[in-house]
């Protein structure tokens, strides 16, 4: 049996996945994966997820340059999310930021910026 009929993609035929950086353990960002977009990651050792917003498959990196390359992808005891560690080019937040993960939530319910911006989104992607 294959490890993807292991998997449980729900009734859009996605699963989250969960991408972490492999040497310091950091969580980079959370997006959905299909079938083929996981089997693509599998087959190029580079991430390739569904965007639900623009219904479109794409790569990481495909415009910005910041490019993840898989290390490991292991899904958890549910077979319901996908966790896969990677080194990471540049920014993996679309902001700029290292993480999607760069603010916390602090007394009185206010946000709080935790880490510092790498490149401006005109820098990475030009102006619009």
């Amino acid at each position: 049996m294959s490890f993807y009929e292991k998997l449980k993609f729900n009734p859009d035929g996605l699963i989250p996945a969960i991408v972490q950086e492999q040497s310091t353990g950091r969580v980079l960002m959370m997006a959905w994966m299909n079938r083929a977009s996981l089997e693509t990651t599998i087959a190029t050792g580079k991430t390739h997820f569904w965007s639900r917003s623009r219904q479109k498959f794409w790569m990481k990196g495909e415009s910005s340059g910041h490019v993840q390359l898989v290390k490991n992808v292991a899904f958890d005891c549910d077979g319901d999310t996908l966790l896969i560690q990677v080194e990471q080019t540049g920014a993996a937040c679309h902001e700029g930021y290292k993480s999607c993960f760069f603010r916390s939530v602090t007394e009185g319910a206010r946000e709080k910026v935790t880490e510092p911006q790498l490149e401006t989104p005109e820098q990475i992607y030009g102006k619009k």
